[in-house]
């Protein structure tokens, strides 16, 4: 009996042998797609993350920057309303996870670029290029971010410290002179992985040089850095211009346009079509801020004789009572209706949310008053004068191409004459603490209206000078101090501890009123 137990103990265990040999031989190959891929090429990566990131931007500057900054506002009386600055902390999620995650492929782009079989200078600077782009708002939004150490999952590392945003912007300045010099040399990209220039080097340089005057600008305000900052800025535009090369016309201008059919080559679909419902839209009204001024200035942006084929204007409504626009932070309780409002898919009516050309990066007429304010302070050569007019007529060409095409047209000198305000005046002063009449105002608050549905940039250029000036409604919470920062998403407290708490004792209380480094005295 022994030998028979013996003897099935044996045979059993050569079967689980055999089966365990069988299981496992060939298992690699045999588990491997032979149609998918297990390894990707930088063209591959930069359309979806630049998209994705985009579209990112458009969904929070629809309902969180042009909310704080008096572009739109909620008819709702009900708690968390962003326009009266009740920011709660679930705000701060969606543009942190999308961000970073697709921060991921930005920057495996430079990796995979810089390996000797795939060895590519082009797809190296654009991959530096956006990253900065991609950082720089993260930064800007929160202040102290995990930066040197974020992206690094892969290789172990799930609780990145926290930088310091000064570290931070130097070291984007770095990645930006790097980009510039990379460029230089310019071998060729596929163009249609190129969703922005269509493969265009030349001007992905000029779009690099750009956001780093921005950056500049950004800190120039810090006094530890104030003197190599500007002395950069004059480096760009004054003595080495060749080897900077920024925007000049709105062909440069950083975008993608969006398509939003599967009959092209590469589908891009506006965020405002896809996430938002047409009824959504059209119900939210326009700011009196924002309106008002387009209406007493009678710009053409918002003529409605002008709304045809060919000759796009920003795709406004009147409400029932005319051009009138809601008054922002005011009381809840008023009982106030929708008025004047964006025009939806719905009416069909030219309209922002099939309009191809919101998908903004970073435009012309930016980088115009960008200038502008530089020559204002003396920082660089050139009028002030003229590039102030260039930014207004660049911002104006941008969604006007055949009505005005620079500050020359006789149209756009028409306009200047006959609206209240809007001549550049070279007697007043650079800032006043007594009047909304300055230098500074001038060019902030055309600034402002080029900057429309660029991102949060209206927000974190309010941040820095306090232009324009907005109107405080009676209703605002939080003091009636416009927020300067976002909280940390709550998850980074239980995930990643101790660098949150490190971040929270370098930069100040995770508060939405806590300065970041440029915006410290």
């Amino acid at each position: 009996m022994k030998k028979n137990k013996n003897l099935v103990f044996y045979i059993l265990s050569a079967l689980l042998s055999f089966s365990t040999l069988s299981c496992t031989k060939g298992f690699i190959e045999e588990n491997t797609d032979p149609i998918g891929q297990r390894s990707t090429q930088a063209n591959q990566l930069l359309a979806p993350a630049l998209v994705n990131i985009l579209s990112t931007n458009m969904i929070r500057n629809w309902n969180f920057n042009n909310q704080l900054m008096q572009v739109t506002v909620e008819i709702n009386d009900s708690e968390g309303r962003v326009f009266r600055y009740d920011i709660r902390r679930n705000q701060a999620d969606y543009t942190w996870n999308n961000w970073y995650l697709n921060l991921t492929d930005l920057k495996n782009i430079y990796t995979i670029a810089s390996q000797p079989e795939s060895l590519n200078k082009s797809y190296q600077a654009i991959s530096l290029i956006t990253q900065t782009w991609a950082y720089s708002l993260l930064t800007d939004t929160y202040g102290d971010v995990p930066y040197f150490e974020a992206n690094n999952g892969k290789d172990g590392n799930i609780q990145p410290a926290f930088d310091r945003q000064q570290d931070i912007y130097a070291d984007m300045f770095k990645k930006l002179e790097e980009a510039n010099n990379l460029l230089k040399e310019s071998p060729p990209i596929v163009a249609t992985s190129d969703p922005v220039y269509q493969g265009d080097l030349s001007r992905w340089r000029r779009f690099g040089n750009s956001l780093y005057l921005r950056l500049l600008l950004r800190a120039s305000g810090k006094t530890e850095v104030a003197p190599a900052v500007i002395a950069k800025i004059k480096e760009i535009v004054d003595t080495k211009p060749a080897e900077y090369p920024i925007m000049e016309n709105n062909n440069h201008t950083a975008r993608i346009l969006w398509n939003g059919t599967n009959t092209s080559t590469a589908v891009f679909s506006s965020p405002y079509m896809v996430n938002i419902r047409p009824v959504d839209f059209r119900g939210m009204p326009i700011a009196d801020f924002f309106l008002g001024k387009l209406v007493a200035w009678d710009d053409p942006r918002v003529d409605p004789d002008l709304g045809t084929a060919g000759v796009p204007r920003l795709g406004i409504d009147r409400g029932a009572d005319g051009w009138v626009g809601i008054p922002s932070g005011y009381e809840p309780g008023l009982g106030l209706t929708t008025q004047a409002h964006f025009n939806s898919d719905a009416e069909s009516k030219l309209t922002l949310q099939t309009d191809k050309n919101t998908g903004i990066i970073l435009n012309t007429a930016e980088v115009s008053f960008i200038l502008a304010e530089a020559a204002a302070k003396g920082w660089i050569s050139g009028s002030a004068e003229d590039y102030y007019y260039k930014g207004m007529a660049d911002a104006i060409n941008y969604w006007m191409p055949t009505y005005i095409t620079s500050p020359s047209d006789q149209k756009f000198k028409d306009y200047v004459n006959a609206a209240s305000n809007l001549k550049w005046d070279a007697n007043l002063p650079l800032e006043s603490s007594t009047s909304n009449r300055s230098k500074m105002e001038m060019i902030h608050l055309q600034k402002y209206y080029a900057m429309f549905l660029v991102d949060l940039q209206q927000w974190f250029e309010y941040r820095r000078t306090g232009h324009p000036i907005l109107p405080k409604g009676t209703g605002l919470v939080n003091g009636q101090k416009m927020p300067a920062r976002l909280y940390y998403p709550q998850i980074i407290q239980s995930t990643n501890p101790t660098s949150y708490k490190n971040a929270v004792a370098a930069q100040g209380p995770d508060d939405i009123n806590t300065l970041v480094w440029w915006q410290k005295p």
